[in-house]
């Protein structure tokens, strides 16, 4: 029989081969936690390698992501659809084994990690999730959703502000299936972290309510799995495990500096690990008693065959509960989400008076989130700002679950890296508010929801100079052409309650990438549309209002810009002018439609064009060409009422008139 040692040594000398292959990557964190890692995956995981997507699964989380090796090696292991010859191809371009991990269920890999600290963040939204579903339904003997969420972390991911946010909601929460091994090895790519980071982690942990093993040996596998044994026996705080381990153990001149880090060991060095290691085999090659011991086929299928079993008991016991967790699982909307979309459309075009979008997008809210199960928001402590909580919902509290709100407190990156989680689990759809302008706070996870296809909603309120008082520091200016930027997210900044309705059904109905909906603290006024104008706003841009003819200047806006534009272009029109206005809530989504409807709404013969909105002018240029203007502030704001804020800075009906009529004398 294998020993720990030798189990986990197979972990190492992948590592520290398909590195050396590469000339590239980071053996040290895999070599130093390959014994943790052998314990866990070998003994404690719930798994199955023939089906990565069994929804009782245990989640497991590398949250210090460039040991990327560690994670690659023990999925080849254990036996997951990952192949040698994909080891060999580490961070080569088109291979499964790029250099950070990437989302790939298939293969196992339940989140992309890189940017150190959100897969932790990741994982505890990952926690959160199986608490709600277990509550929401398990039946007395019939616990469906029972697993844990394992996640590794390293001196990085304790060293980013975004791992205090996450676990010290973690904590707050009472996240019982949540276990964290800390892989102390003192080292970062610097050096010895003691120059720079000295914190008492455990006491630190035990602040937040979380439940410490300290001072455990990461080589020893016994110590290891006594540690484990304990941290799930406490049901009631997440726990941490804190592992000393020696970065890439077993490579005598390399191991516990900073050369192990980050970069191959080297032909030399590799060769001399093998001695110390006592691993005589050739690269890339695991002896076969080694391999049948490691494979996970067998167990795995077994605990899947007993949860079904299980839930075919729970099937029989509870139907209606069984299929909702299977739709809600699948990410699939309710089977009348038709008739709900269509209810909130016209709920939103009964509307008249004037609103901001931050109220009709609570509107359109209300009437979709009692009819889907499963939309779960939350705010960062801006709540009543955000409009952000359903009518007749409760919020979630650290002694009761059963509500259907969370306050997240004010942890912006947090709270987007926990929705990412929540998302990459299954079961809810998650959505959070904030300003649009501390959307910077949480960008890197935004980024990584775009990156990884997650359908996560942000609603980002108080979105230009018009939230006024507040000043400079709360007003965006570059933040809309920013997010535009960003590859994968999908952007709505709608003009009324019709726009409002439409952006919430977009961002539900998208499956490939992460929404935000942009919206105003200021009331708006309604727009009138004809039926077929009403059906475009799903397109992203259609013709708000038209003249009489030919257009000989087109006028492009979104979100409160568009009330001060319908003016003018009215005013316009009136003189005998011919003018079309454009409302464009949504460009990445108009410029998705085929060339024939863009062209039907921006006429390429019409050059004189004008585009308005309250924030940065890089994006518009693509629209309004060399011969148009962009009315917009390349600035940062002033602090006044809205009222005298937007005058100040041009955003009127009539400079919006003398900006077009200058057009069309040119």
């Amino acid at each position: 029989m294998s020993s720990h040692r030798e189990l986990a040594n197979a972990i190492r000398a992948l590592a520290m081969d398909a590195v050396q292959r590469a000339v590239s990557g980071h053996p040290g964190a895999p070599m130093g936690m390959a014994d943790i890692a052998e314990v866990l995956w070998r003994s404690v995981l719930k798994f199955n390698p023939g089906n990565p997507r069994w929804i009782d699964r245990d989640r497991f989380v590398l949250s210090n992501g460039h040991a990327s090796m560690l994670l690659y090696s023990v999925l080849y292991l254990t036996g997951y659809p990952l192949g040698i010859e994909e080891i060999k191809n580490f961070r080569q371009l088109g291979s499964r084994t790029p250099g950070h991990p990437e989302h790939d269920l298939d293969i196992g890999i339940e989140t992309t990690t890189g940017p150190l600290g959100q897969g932790l963040a990741n994982a505890v939204g990952m926690a959160v999730t199986e608490k709600l579903l277990a509550l929401e339904f398990n039946r007395p003997d019939l616990d469906v959703v029972d697993h844990h969420t394992y996640v590794f972390m390293g001196d990085g991911c304790l060293m980013e502000g975004v791992s205090h946010e996450a676990c010290s909601f973690a904590g707050t929460f009472k996240l019982g299936k949540l276990i964290g091994f800390y892989d102390d090895n003192g080292i970062s790519i610097d050096g010895k972290v003691s120059g720079w980071f000295t914190d008492d982690t455990p006491k630190r942990f035990e602040a937040y309510g979380w439940h410490v093993i300290p001072h455990v040996d990461g080589q020893d596998a016994d110590a290891v799995a006594a540690a484990i044994q304990a941290a799930r026996a406490e049901t009631a705080r997440p726990s941490l495990i804190c592992c000393k381990t020696v970065i890439g153990w077993g490579a005598p001149n390399r191991q516990g500096t900073k050369a192990a880090h980050g970069e191959a060991l080297g032909v030399e060095e590799v060769a001399l690990a093998r001695k110390t290691l006592n691993w005589p085999y050739e690269p890339f090659a695991i002896p076969a008693p080694l391999k049948q011991a490691w494979d996970h086929h067998a167990a795995g299928a077994a605990a899947e065959a007993a949860w079904n079993e299980l839930f075919g008991r729970y099937r029989a016991a509870h139907p209606q509960l069984a299929a909702e967790l299977e739709r809600r699982m699948r990410g699939d909307l309710p089977q009348k989400w038709s008739e709900i979309a269509t209810q909130a459309r016209a709920a939103a075009q009964q509307e008249s008076k004037p609103l901001a979008t931050r109220q009709t997008s609570q509107a359109s809210l209300n009437v979709i989130g009692p009819l889907v199960p499963g939309l779960l928001g939350g705010s960062a402590d801006l709540t009543g700002s955000n409009n952000t909580q359903q009518k007749n919902t409760t919020a979630i509290t650290p002694t009761d679950f059963s509500g259907h709100y969370f306050h997240f407190g004010v942890r912006e990156f947090g709270m987007t890296a926990i929705m990412n989680g929540m998302a990459l689990h299954g079961g809810f759809i998650p959505y959070g508010g904030t300003f649009l302008v501390f959307s910077d706070y949480a960008r890197n996870a935004v980024r990584l929801a775009a990156l990884m296809h997650l359908r996560v909603i942000l609603v980002y309120t108080h979105d230009s100079i018009g939230l006024g008082e507040d000043g400079p520091t709360h007003q965006p200016i570059e933040h809309l052409t920013s997010l535009r930027a960003m590859p994968n997210l999908s952007l709505w900044r709608p003009c009324d309650a019709l726009e409002s309705a439409v952006a919430w059904i977009a961002a539900l109905e998208r499956r490939t990438g992460p929404t935000a909906l942009v919206l105003t603290r200021q009331p708006l006024p309604q727009q009138t549309r004809t039926t077929e104008q009403q059906a475009a706003v799903r397109r992203g841009g259609y013709v708000l209002i038209d003249c009489v003819g030919a257009p000989e200047a087109l006028v492009m806006a979104t979100g409160s810009e568009i009330g001060i534009a319908a003016q003018a272009v009215k005013a316009l029109n009136d003189r005998g002018r011919r003018v079309r206005l454009v409302s464009m809530p949504a460009t990445d989504v108009f410029d998705a439609q085929d060339a024939a409807y863009r062209e039907s709404v921006l006429p390429n013969a019409v050059g004189r064009r004008l585009a308005v909105e309250a924030g940065a002018t890089l994006g518009w240029w693509r629209y309004v060409g060399s011969q148009g203007r962009v009315l917009g502030i390349d600035h940062f704001g002033a602090s006044g009422k809205a009222s005298d804020v937007f005058p100040h800075f041009g955003f009127t009906a009539d400079n919006v008139i003398r900006q077009v009529e200058e057009l069309l004398k040119s």
